[in-house]
């Protein structure tokens, strides 16, 4: 069997986790760690995936899960400046907590908040919490961020970074089958080149893409 292209950089790969219900091929270039797309749950599949997290704004456990991208924000920008919360999901907490500091935020979410109107505005600032590894098509998507956010703005990224930490078929990350495409730091670095961000700073639990 022929190994998929990658969908970021397409770019050859080598199969690399062979599991029940966990098939992962590596690209050979960008290093991103991706499920064919033959495995992919259908958009109906997944919106029900998705709403059985249980995201509720209110929750402190939930609010401090993201409070490294609302940290982040608050240091970085003013209540002057706008942003976008994409992929806000079933419970919008970031735009919650940094409305609540006096901030403009508007949410976006494919399959629950699906505005695209607010897809061709520029933002400041955008959000993207624990997003990314669902990307189908990353490429597409991180082209789309990019051309969102103003000159100097940036992209405040959460995701889990794989760097050795646990042999990849222990990972525990990997086991959400909705998590479709995996990044190493090899792989942030591709995109900030691509993308030609300025730069792209790799923090222990957030990931900042600057314009």
């Amino acid at each position: 069997m022929t190994s998929p292209i990658c969908l970021l950089c397409h770019s050859d790969s080598t199969l690399f986790c062979e599991k029940p219900n966990h098939l992962f091929y590596k690209c050979d270039t960008c290093q991103g760690i991706f499920r064919p797309q033959h495995t992919y749950f259908d958009s109906q599949e997944e919106k029900q995936h998705y709403e059985q997290h249980q995201n509720d704004v209110n929750d402190l456990g939930y609010q401090k899960f993201v409070s490294p991208i609302v940290e982040a924000i608050v240091t970085d920008f003013s209540t002057v400046h706008k942003g976008l919360d994409f992929g806000s999901g079933t419970g919008p907490v970031i735009a919650k907590l940094l409305t609540e500091k006096g901030y403009s935020v508007a949410n976006y979410d494919l399959f629950f908040e699906n505005i695209p109107e607010r897809l061709t505005q520029k933002y400041d600032f955008i959000s993207c919490c624990e997003v990314m590894e669902h990307f189908h098509q990353p490429l597409k998507e991180f082209e789309l961020l990019h051309s969102m956010l103003l000159p100097h703005g940036k992209l405040y990224c959460k995701t889990e970074v794989y760097r050795n930490q646990t042999p990849f078929e222990h990972w525990y990350y990997k086991n959400d089958l909705t998590h479709v495409f995996i990044y190493q730091e090899p792989t942030l670095h591709w995109i900030q080149k691509k993308l030609q961000f300025k730069k792209v700073e790799i923090r222990e639990k957030i990931i900042v893409f600057e314009k």
